[in-house]
């Protein structure tokens, strides 16, 4: 097992990455002193596979545990599911001194967090990642929300978990187009902050596509360690933790103009890495090359790198695109990448180069 420490104070937690951990929560839930009670969120693709043994596993350590289940899919980030879970909170009568558990992947970890951040004004809260993009990213950081028509996560908080538990046996029965998903943030990481791990997914992603356990295990450890070192350094999102966000000012727009159904989030940011790696070139010092080797790492991860949109679509893209968190003075605002490894956050961009870089996604 590997450990990955987040540190921030009294709100500091531990990442444990490595196989057979579910079976473990309620010893590490114990050794936290949590409440006696506790509910688990899921959702209706995970709960079938995963919910009865974390169930045991709680009983197992003396918790009493119960389950509310959601539908699976973004559609369920959403204020009317959002009222659901308060109600079953209520009916089950959790105190402050309980916890949720979230088992499932972003959408239930974002969905689960902010419940917990919400109800009672904030309880506790495990994150229990079974998806490679979850166990990579939104499990790790605090980030929780829900989405509107209008945009995605526009409605959140800053919600630590107590611990996070990446069990890489739950990744065997993740569907191949959803852990290819994953990879879109796994990628990310290599762009934005470490030059080695970009370099070492080129050598191995053969191995990451056939889950070959070691070669994950050191993978997600690292994308895990490079995002706590950004969290440290700025938890709630006031600089530099906007790294975090390379490819996701287009990815998160397509997200919304699709409906949150036609993409899958990796899928929307990979497309979104490819237009943040050309405007790169075109604003930043990355070079042809490197942005080359970002496009062709994406496609030989199985994920989209084109996108045609007509006239209708990219407008409504743009507006999309204005709603997203990291506007600022009206200005979209994009991370750039220097060179793969080194990146800078806040970086104004022209609508001009914006569609430019759209246009030639089409045939890119």
């Amino acid at each position: 097992m590997r450990s990955v420490q987040v540190p921030l104070g009294d709100r500091s937690y531990t990442i444990h990455v490595g196989n057979g951990l579910l079976a473990k929560l309620g010893d590490h839930c114990r050794r936290l002193k949590l409440g006696e009670r506790c509910v688990i969120v899921t959702d209706t693709n995970v709960g079938p596979r995963f919910a009865d043994a974390t169930v045991r596993a709680l009983k197992m350590a003396g918790f009493v545990p119960s389950v509310i289940t959601v539908p699976a899919g973004e559609t369920s980030k959403s204020l009317k599911i959002v009222g659901e879970c308060y109600d079953q909170l209520a009916m089950k009568r959790l105190e402050r001194r309980s916890f949720l558990v979230a088992l499932g992947g972003g959408v239930v970890g974002d969905l689960a967090g902010f419940v917990a951040a919400s109800y009672l004004r904030g309880l506790p809260f495990v994150q229990v990642p079974t998806t490679l993009l979850s166990q990579v990213d939104s499990s790790v950081g605090g980030k929780v929300g829900i989405n509107l028509k209008a945009g995605k996560n526009l409605v959140g908080a800053f919600h630590q978990p107590k611990v996070v538990l990446c069990d890489l046996e739950t990744l065997t029965a993740l569907p191949d187009r959803e852990y290819r998903s994953g990879l879109g943030e796994v990628i990310k990481y290599g762009v934005i902050r470490d030059a080695e791990l970009f370099r070492r997914l080129e050598r191995e992603m053969d191995k990451i596509l056939k889950r070959d356990a070691a070669t994950l295990a050191n993978v997600i450890s690292r994308c895990c360690a490079i995002k706590a070192e950004v969290v440290a350094s700025d938890e709630t999102e006031s600089g530099p933790r906007a790294l975090l966000n390379f490819g996701h000012t287009v990815g998160h727009g397509l997200e919304a103009i699709s409906g949150y159904g036609e993409y899958l989030h990796g899928e929307a940011i990979s497309i979104g890495q490819v237009a943040a790696a050309r405007l790169s070139t075109r604003l930043s010092t990355l070079t042809e090359k490197d942005a080359d080797r970002i496009r062709d790492l994406l496609v030989k991860a199985g994920l989209p790198v084109t996108l045609k949109l007509a006239p209708k679509k990219r407008e409504a893209l743009f507006d999309a695109m204005r709603l997203d968190k990291k506007v600022s003075g009206g200005e979209l605002k994009f991370v750039l990448a220097q060179s793969i490894g080194t990146s800078n956050w806040g970086q104004r961009v022209p609508d001009s180069d914006i569609n430019a870089v759209l246009a030639a996604l089409g045939g890119a």
